[in-house]
């Protein structure tokens, strides 16, 4: 198994001393959760911070084998004022990752699609006062922090019979900086039209493609994904959604070789790795 760049004691003390120091960091926490800090609010993009998956799935046909190892217990990571959950899937919305994260946040709030809440509560249970709902094309403000709906395909822009979006993207300002995250997606007609305004200061874009052998849902590939940053004019692409699962992943050096060619400026992560932000 892949070793964590930092995990831990470790990651904790590089939170703690971002928060001391009063300056804007993200790291990446595996698949596609990253922690962004700044010194106005803290937000968790999408965090999948257990083996659920591995256990549900050990006895099938489709195991779900980590590759890398987890970075840290979700009952540690605390000072969070809004966590997000871009779709149903469980590497998005995990009770073993989101109900720790509850009980050490007790007064973070989780923005989710509104097609999705009785799904939410379903696996959640009774979190009514933690949700904050959104879809496509609409904004919500959680104390310092602005959320816009993104509409996401996965495989294809889904909704219920009230025409919401299952799967969103998110876009969130605060802190002077603007953040792209994508949720699981493909490309799609509606997706750099409601991205363009934003010109996003990071954009973190799933890379692991699609490959109906899987039997999952796709995504971008890297190429795909490093071809959106730039027509969003993202001032840093980081991709996520690899290195996680064996039988779901991709080396991210096709999204690195494309952006050398589009003059996109990127950065891949190692797992636990964090990076300062300029505001």
């Amino acid at each position: 198994m892949n070793p964590a760049y930092q995990k831990d004691e470790a990651l904790l003390a590089d939170i703690v001393q971002t928060r001391a120091e009063g300056r804007s960091r993200l790291w990446w926490l595996g698949q596609s959760g990253f922690l962004v800090v700044t010194p106005q609010a803290t937000v968790l993009f999408d965090p999948y911070l257990s083996d659920s998956l591995t256990q549900k799935y050990a006895a099938t046909d489709k195991p779900h084998i980590r590759v890398t190892e987890r970075v840290i217990a979700p009952e540690l990571l605390t000072g969070i004022d809004v966590i997000t959950s871009s779709h149903n899937h469980t590497d998005h919305l995990d009770a073993a990752t989101l109900l720790p994260l509850f009980m050490a946040n007790p007064m973070a709030k989780l923005i989710i699609p509104r097609a999705n809440r009785e799904f939410v509560l379903g696996r959640l249970g009774s979190v009514e006062e933690r949700l904050v709902e959104l879809d496509a094309g609409e904004n919500t403000r959680v104390g310092d922090i602005t959320f816009h709906g993104i509409a996401a395909s996965h495989n294809t822009v889904e909704r219920d019979e009230s025409g919401c979006c299952k799967f969103l993207g998110f876009v969130a300002q605060f802190g002077g900086l603007t953040f792209y995250h994508s949720g699981d997606t493909l490309m799609h007609d509606g997706l750099i039209p409601a991205l363009a305004a934003f010109r996003p200061d990071v954009a973190f874009l799933p890379i692991n493609g699609n490959k109906p052998e899987r039997r999952v849902a796709g995504n971008l590939d890297g190429r795909e994904a490093a071809e959106l940053a730039r027509h969003i004019h993202a001032g840093l692409a980081i991709p996520h959604h690899f290195d996680l699962f064996a039988f779901n992943t991709a080396s991210p050096d096709l999204f690195k070789t494309e952006c050398q060619l589009l003059g996109q400026k990127y950065r891949v992560l190692q797992s636990g790795e964090g990076i300062d932000l300029a505001r």
